[in-house]
């Protein structure tokens, strides 16, 4: 499994070879920095919970990228570069384009269109999410996640996010260029994004803080919102999930006892959601247990 995991990463480094992001490598995702210990608690815990098997098939697809130190993640994936149908998961896209807009001066982060983003994410309201994708623009957006600045859909690193239909009856206006998808998503991709956006890389740090914040305060009390809620309530999380027919996604940053972490699983299952609220309770034990110091960073 690390080796797998080593080559998700190494495409990462190809993806953002010509990115200006690359300007501080300290705060680089890179291949060295995957940690042994992290990916072996992961496949240990997926074994417990019976998904050894969903995850051989590609049914399960996981990330898991502990940011406690932000200059310093640790790295775990299973299938983080097979990109699947996410569902509602793909509307964080929008909401990163609605940033960047407004970043640039080209949208005010006005009372309607904040309301609009609120109910895009919180509540994953369809009717919000095609308004915005239309503010913000699909052209754009799909050049946004394809643009060498930010590589958030990669074909070294087999896609990533994409938003190519309204979410809503109608046919597709652009399937991504590798699996055909309308609305995909890999794990390592989603969890960039979430990563991008903690560090500093992503957006402004006034605007990085109102994009989390309408990430915050779930409406929707299922999946990963469901497990810790129940696990650990203390917990904070602010996220965006996906449902639709056996396709089930989530993704997270979770803040715990001075922990945080980014989390990411997208299931193809009628058992997914029920996957996904196990799941979360085993990251979050895992990175909230010590290291053993023999794999303590030296």
């Amino acid at each position: 499994m690390l080796k797998s995991v080593l080559r998700y990463f190494s495409a990462f480094i190809l993806c953002l070879n010509l990115s200006p992001l690359q300007a501080n490598p300290d705060i680089e995702i890179t291949s060295e920095r995957i940690d042994p210990y992290l990916q072996q608690q992961l496949e240990r815990r997926v074994a417990e919970l019976g998904l050894t098997q969903a995850v051989k098939h590609k049914q399960l697809n996981i990330a898991l990228i502990d940011i406690t130190d932000i200059k310093h993640p640790r790295i775990a994936a299973l299938n983080g570069d097979h990109m699947v149908y996410a569902a509602s998961l793909p509307k964080i896209a929008i909401l990163f384009g609605a940033f960047e807009r407004i970043q640039n001066g080209e949208m005010a982060l006005n009372e309607e269109n904040r309301r609009l983003l609120t109910q895009m994410i919180r509540y994953s309201s369809n009717s919000a999410a095609t308004e915005m994708l239309h503010r913000v623009g699909k052209e754009y957006l799909a050049e946004l996640l394809q643009s060498s600045k930010y590589q958030l859909y990669c074909k070294a690193m087999n896609g990533g996010l994409w938003v190519g239909k309204e979410y809503g009856r109608g046919v597709a206006w652009k399937r991504d260029p590798l699996h055909h998808l309308s609305h995909g998503a890999t794990a390592i991709q989603a969890a960039r994004l979430y990563y991008l956006m903690e560090n500093g890389q992503l957006l402004k740090p006034e605007l990085a803080k109102e994009m989390k914040a309408i990430l915050g305060q779930p409406g929707i009390a299922h999946k990963f919102v469901k497990g810790l809620k129940k696990a650990a309530p203390e917990a904070v999380i602010y996220r965006k999930s996906g449902t639709w027919k056996q396709f089930h996604a989530d993704s997270a940053i979770v803040e715990h006892e001075g922990h945080r972490y980014i989390a990411v699983a997208l299931a193809e299952s009628p058992q997914g959601s029920h996957w996904l609220s196990e799941l979360i309770v085993a990251m979050d034990e895992i990175v909230l247990q010590p290291q053993p110091v023999a794999y303590l960073r030296q």
